[in-house]
């Protein structure tokens, strides 16, 4: 398949795995807070006037978001990239779909501190995840070679 092809078909699944995520996330939230259901950031209510205004925003900032991650996953297919441009790609992708849906949806404070906090914990997850599969992917090649010199 086409790649353009196969960034859009994973974009369009990933938009609504992105607002199911979000959903999952704000139920999480509210339970840890004492069972009251919070479906956005209070600050996001009143900016735009009405709880259903923001939640409405930020269902389709979920679906955008997760549209780009699984759009960004497309840099991994890219067998003529080595890992760390894949990984690049993969990382602005992901930084620029983020970050912006992160400070309008008021997931971050609105200061220079909050944004330098709110990335500094994006990239700490990023490479706690990118090391992780990295190592899974490892281990499962270093088995299929194994596998290959027995047989």
């Amino acid at each position: 398949m086409d790649m353009k092809k196969t960034v859009l078909l994973r974009a369009l699944l990933g938009f609504p795995l992105g607002i199911a995520l979000g959903q999952l996330i704000t139920l999480c939230i509210s339970a840890c807070y004492g069972g009251e259901y919070y479906p956005c950031v209070p600050t996001l209510v009143a900016q735009l006037g009405s709880e259903l205004a923001a939640v409405a925003l930020q269902t389709l900032l979920c679906g955008v978001l997760g549209a780009a991650c699984a759009a960004a996953s497309c840099a991994f297919q890219m067998e003529h990239w080595s890992i760390s441009k894949a990984t690049a790609v993969h990382f602005l992708v992901l930084s620029l779909s983020m970050l912006p849906i992160a400070y309008f949806s008021h997931w971050m404070e609105h200061t220079f501190a909050g944004v330098l906090a709110y990335f500094g914990v994006f990239l700490a997850i990023y490479a706690m995840i990118w090391l992780l599969l990295y190592r899974s992917v490892h281990t499962k090649v270093q088995k299929i070679n194994k596998a290959l010199k027995k047989g």
